[in-house]
């Protein structure tokens, strides 16, 4: 089933991508990135365009990029996204793939928006226990920095660290291992499907309506 892979830029794209490569039945064909046109960055992630594109030729994929306006009325982003369906059904394309961990009306939502489409919601990672799934990805080799902090829910100071063994004994209780509530976002520089690392630093740390973003730039 040839696949098109929703890529946040995160650690589970990444995750999911691996597992997926594991998979004799599914080749992933693209990975599909949003991205805010007025900030030319991931949203919510905050990460810039030109680490996205740097992920995608580390993993040898096309990437589709998707221009949203902001603010994106939710009609305007369905508009959108159904082009895009559109054109991956066009171009052979029979199933779409997410990171999504356990969140049942996310799942439902997405499973909505294909249907009709000609392609197949595919969920890699759905159901797996966060906290153990958190410790097999970085005893992978997978490395990630925290990129955006909700401050309802964690401390600023974690805004650019790495995520590792330290970070997930910090956390607070209640706080997802996978940060799957939206308690954290990441970028994901090194992975087991990276051909090698994308080297990067974290430089300013802004807040901005409740969130701390920690912006990641390439290290020279």
């Amino acid at each position: 089933m040839k696949t098109a892979l929703s890529w946040s830029s995160g650690k589970d794209s990444a995750w999911a991508l691996h597992l997926l490569r594991q998979r004799r039945d599914v080749e992933i064909g693209a990975l599909i990135t949003t991205f805010n046109k007025s900030t030319d960055r991931v949203a919510m992630h905050g990460v810039r365009r030109g680490l996205v594109r740097q992920q995608a030729s580390m993993v040898g994929l096309p990437l589709w990029e998707i221009e949203l306006p902001w603010p994106c009325p939710n009609e305007e982003y369905e508009s959108l996204m159904a082009s895009v369906c559109k054109r991956a059904a066009e171009e052979g394309f029979s199933g779409m793939a997410f990171g999504d961990l356990f969140l049942r009306d996310i799942r439902e939502y997405r499973e909505k928006q294909l249907a009709g489409t000609g392609l197949e919601a595919v969920f890699p990672l759905w159901d797996f226990p966060t906290a153990e799934l958190a410790q097999e990805m970085i005893a992978s080799g997978l490395r990630a920095k925290l990129t955006c902090i909700d401050l309802r829910k964690l401390d600023p100071g974690f805004a650019g660290r790495d995520f590792d063994t330290a970070l997930l004994q910090d956390l607070p209780s209640g706080v997802d291992h996978c940060g799957e509530n939206g308690e954290f976002h990441t970028f994901v520089y090194a992975a087991p499907v990276f051909r090698q690392p994308v080297a990067v630093k974290c430089s300013d740390i802004v807040e901005c309506d409740g969130f701390v973003f920690a912006d990641v730039t390439k290290e020279e």
